[in-house]
């Protein structure tokens, strides 16, 4: 059970309600589940809210990439419902069964495609260690370039607070027998 009041869209007040509207107005057409949360404070929510539809939908990255990313980060945090999430769009989009396997299991994963291998490294260190060094830097910009270098920061930041927000205040977190993700 969520430490946090989700409101329903019939108990939300007039600034609530008009951003979950505008979130189910959006390219998602529903309201995140950790927006639910947000709505505390609607402003946030809101400005997070269109964050995360920039990051999940507009980037320059390939989906393949931007999933990678995503589940590197639900994989750091052990976020449950994040991972469950994004482990069907990471498929969709085109990632190996065995390479996510191996991020579940904090095993390094073996890339077919050397952008994945790029893109997953530069991800697994700016968690591990919070920097980021020179040479790897510039052959993560030579492989999605310093726009794509941005965004994917930007993914890594949206989803930490995806991942922050599922965790501190307990949403949609399965029963220990669903889970995929041991600590």
């Amino acid at each position: 059970m969520p430490r946090i009041k989700l409101p329903a869209p019939e108990e939300m007040n007039e600034a609530q309600r008009r951003v979950y509207d505008e979130a189910v107005a959006g390219r998602r057409g529903r309201a995140p589940l950790p927006m639910l949360a947000w709505l505390a404070s609607p402003e946030f929510a809101r400005r997070a809210q269109k964050l995360g539809e920039f990051v999940r939908y507009e980037t320059t990255l390939p989906p393949r990439l931007s999933e990678l990313a995503i589940l590197v980060v639900a994989r750091f945090w052990t976020s449950h419902y994040e991972w469950v999430a994004h482990k069907q769009e990471a498929l969709k989009a085109g990632l190996d069964e065995s390479l996510i396997a191996d991020i579940a299991g904090r095993r390094p994963p073996r890339f077919a495609n050397r952008d994945e291998q790029i893109v997953y490294d530069f991800c697994v260190r700016m968690n591990e260690t919070h920097s980021m060094p020179g040479d790897m830097y510039r052959e993560t910009v030579k492989t999605i370039g310093e726009k794509g270098v941005v965004e994917l920061v930007g993914i890594l930041g949206y989803y930490t607070l995806i991942s922050m927000t599922i965790n501190a205040f307990e949403i949609g977190v399965p029963e220990e027998s669903e889970r995929e993700l041991q600590p």
